[in-house]
C-alpha cells in the first residue's frame, strides 16, 4: 500500500551540462541514463533530488526512485508514459508488481505474481484505503534489509515456499483482507494481515535472522500487539516494522505506549495515512522563460 509520508520527490530539467544532486544520485544517473538511451536522447539534464525514501528499509524505495526519474523524463520531453515497461527497463519489476501499480495509482494494491512471461506482475486488485485509519511505523536506521546480491542469494538457498502456506495466504487476502477494507472493519484485516506475516516471517526466518531482520524492531512489535494494535508485521525484508491503528487517537495512544522503549532500542516511529493516488507529476515554466515568451513581438 502507499503512505502519505516518506516520499521522493526530484526536478528535472533540460540543461547545458549533466548534474544530478541530492540522496542516492548514484542511482538516479544510472536511471536517468538509461531511459536517455530507451528514448533516444543525448541531451544533458540538471536532476536536483529533494526527498527520497529510506532505502533498503523495506518501504519501495528503489522502485519509486526509478519510476520518478523515468516519469519525469518522459513527461519533460513529450513522451507518453510507461509505467510497467520502465519498471521493467529499469529492472523494478522483478519480484513483484506493486511498486509500479502504487505509482500509478496509490491505495492497497495485490498483485498476481510472475506467470508464465517475466515481466511486472499484474494488479489484480486495487482499493482505497479507509480514510480513518492510521500506520504506526517502526524503523531500525541502523540495519538494512537484505538486498542486492544478498537478496538473490537468500531466495536461492531458501526451501521452495509449500502449496499449502500460498493457499493459505491467498485466502486470507481474498476472504479477508479485502473484504475487511471495503468494510473498513480493522479487527478482521488486522488478523488476515498477521497471519499473512506469521506464515511469512516464519519462511524468510532463516535468511533474515528471525520473523524480524531487528531485533529491537521486533520487541517493539511484540508490545504493540500486547497494546491492541492491529496487523502487526514487517514489510519486505525489514527491518521496519508496521501495525494499524483504527484511528489517529488509537495510532497516538500506541505510539506513547512504546515511546520510552523504542527511544532506548534507537528505533524511530512514525504515524501514516493511506495515500490513495499516484505519483503527482508537475510540469513548471521558469519565470524568465516565461517572460521571454510574453515579449511582443
Amino acid at each position: 500500500m502507499a503512505l502519505d509520508a516518506l516520499a521522493t520527490s526530484l526536478t528535472l530539467t533540460r540543461s547545458s551540462a549533466h548534474y544530478v544532486s541530492g540522496p542516492e544520485s548514484g542511482r538516479a544517473t544510472q536511471h536517468l541514463e538509461t531511459m536517455k538511451r530507451h528514448l533516444g536522447l543525448t541531451g544533458d539534464y540538471e536532476l536536483i533530488l529533494k526527498e527520497v525514501i529510506p532505502a533498503h528499509a523495506g518501504l519501495g524505495s528503489g522502485t519509486q526512485l526509478a519510476l520518478a526519474v523515468a516519469a519525469a523524463l518522459r513527461r519533460l520531453e513529450g513522451f507518453d508514459q510507461d509505467v510497467p515497461g520502465d519498471a521493467e527497463r529499469l529492472q523494478r519489476g522483478s519480484r513483484s508488481g506493486i511498486g509500479a501499480g502504487l505509482f500509478v495509482q496509490g491505495g492497497l494494491i495485490v498483485d498476481g505474481g510472475h506467470g508464465t512471461r517475466k515481466s511486472t506482475p499484474p494488479v489484480l486488485a486495487r482499493l482505497a484505503f479507509p480514510d480513518s485509519w492510521r500506520i504506526v511505523l517502526v524503523m531500525d536506521k541502523g540495519i538494512k534489509g537484505v538486498h542486492g546480491d544478498d537478496e538473490r542469494a537468500a531466495f536461492g538457498e531458501l526451501s521452495p515456499f509449500s502449496e499449502d502456506a500460498s493457499a493459505a495466504i491467498c485466502r486470507h487476502v481474498l476472504m479477508q483482507a479485502l473484504p475487511a477494507i471495503i468494510e473498513s472493519d480493522i479487527g478482521q484485516f488486522g488478523s488476515a494481515i498477521a497471519h499473512i506475516q506469521t506464515i511469512l516471517g516464519d519462511y524468510f526466518a532463516p535468511a533474515q535472522g528471525g520473523r524480524y531482520t531487528s531485533s529491537g524492531v521486533g520487541k517493539i512489535m511484540a508490545v504493540l500487539a500486547k497494546a491492541g494494535a492491529h496487523g502487526i508485521g514487517q514489510s519486505s525484508w525489514g527491518p521496519t516494522g508496521f501495525a494499524f491503528a483504527e484511528n489517529s487517537n488509537e495510532a497516538q495512544h500506541l505510539v506513547d505506549h512504546i515511546a520510552q522503549e523504542a527511544s532506548g532500542l534507537h528505533l524511530d516511529v512514525l504515524i501514516c495515512k493511506g495515500l490513495n493516488r499516484g505519483a503527482k507529476i508537475e510540469t513548471t515554466v521558469e519565470a524568465k522563460s516565461l517572460e521571454q515568451q510574453i515579449q511582443p513581438g
